[in-house]
């Protein structure tokens, strides 16, 4: 979905505990809750989701299957099993273990022993993988996050936003459903020991199906969650809460909040005309715009503001004007807050038109252009 900015929230008067925090509503995209959004803090064991995401990527390209086998090392063993006292899947030394076993000890338990044999069968080591997780951030449209490691595990190179976090659990959920199902399993045993899912929202029955909860000394409690209710999924990132218990009822207060204090309404209709570009020198002097999805939005029940829309596109367009191709992008506000924006695209084509067409156009934009630097002149002299 596009770039999308500041929330609705502030005018509903909804506060959060959390020092960071990011909502949104998954199908039209809409910001719910924004806090320090894209401060950088500690993701701890969010980390993990991450080093998923590359599996996961890797897995969709071919590169491994859910049947490929990994070795436990040493390293792994003691830095993230059993004698690490972390969270632990409980791998055993010099076993192998299936790809698909090694994503629900993660998934599950946060298990610190997968994660590095993962690292350590994808890239070699966990230091290679952990260049390799920061190179797809990039890729994937996060553009602040750093890793320095698979885990979380303290340290400084470890670093992510709130709005980066919701992105990436955005990602995890819609690039492989079928994975991203093992988020919600309620248990797994390993080495035969099992443990609950880690995650304190899955028996809330507020439809919540993922993600995992992380805790950095010095920056608190965080958490980032999935849920699905009466057709609706919100994705949220809080961070820099006091205590777990603390963690636990803000995310159910906000999640619940988001899912009962807002509407769905739809702006445009699938394939609705929603305004028109002008074309230079061309055989029509405009050319309409549409959006190629139903143009929806997730408003407050109580909004007391003004919903409004503004078509933004460089200007002029030259003819030739090709069909479908995007030119400008549908911007909407409640009020002063920019909520959703949009891609648009040409519905017909537009041929370059007469010479005589284009001399008259071509005077019409010199005399716009000169107008307008004239103005701009005189406003810089003010």
């Amino acid at each position: 979905m596009p770039g999308l900015a500041m929330a609705a929230a502030a005018q509903a008067g909804f506060e959060t505990k959390a020092a960071q925090a990011f909502m949104i509503e998954a199908e039209t995209g809409t910001v719910l809750l924004a806090k320090d959004e894209d401060k950088a803090f500690s993701p701890a064991s969010l980390a993990k989701l991450m080093t998923l995401e590359v599996v996961f990527d890797a897995l969709e390209r071919g590169e491994i299957s859910l049947d490929t086998e990994y070795p436990v090392s040493e390293y792994a063993w003691r830095r993230g099993g059993a004698p690490s006292r972390t969270s632990t899947m409980f791998a055993a030394l010099k076993s192998r273990i299936r790809v698909q076993d090694l994503i629900q000890g993660v998934a599950v338990q946060a298990a610190n022993d997968g994660c590095i044999i993962l690292a350590e069968g994808l890239s070699g080591s966990e230091a290679s993988f952990a260049e390799r997780m920061t190179k797809r951030a990039r890729e994937i449209g996060l553009p602040r996050a750093t890793f320095a490691n698979s885990t979380g595990l303290p340290d400084p190179g470890n670093k992510i936003s709130a709005r980066e976090l919701v992105t990436l659990a955005r990602r995890l959920e819609t690039s492989n459903r079928d994975l991203y199902r093992n988020f919600a399993q309620p248990d797994f045993e390993w080495n035969k020991i099992f443990q609950r899912n880690r995650n304190p929202l899955l028996g809330m029955d507020i439809g919540a199906d993922g993600l995992a909860i992380g805790f950095a000394e010095g920056e608190g409690y965080s958490i980032v969650a999935s849920v699905e209710k009466n057709g609706r999924r919100l994705f949220l990132a809080l961070g820099g809460l006091a205590s777990d218990k603390e963690r636990s009822e803000e995310a159910k207060r906000v999640l619940e909040w988001g899912l009962t204090a807002f509407e769905d309404r739809q702006i445009f209709a699938n394939g609705e005309v929603i305004g028109a570009a002008s074309v230079y020198g061309g055989t029509a002097s405009t050319v309409d715009l549409v959006a190629k999805m139903p143009v929806n939005v997730y408003l407050p029940v109580n909004n007391p503001e003004r919903l409004a829309a503004r078509i933004v596109y460089r200007w002029p367009l030259t003819a030739p004007v090709e069909r479908d191709v995007q030119v400008g992008t549908l911007r909407i506000f409640l009020g002063d807050r920019l909520l959703r924006e949009v891609p648009l695209y040409t519905v017909q084509s537009v041929g370059q038109g007469s010479l005589g067409r284009r001399a008259v156009d071509a005077i019409f934009e010199l005399g716009e252009s000169v107008f307008f630097s004239w103005l701009w002149d005189k406003l810089e002299g003010t």
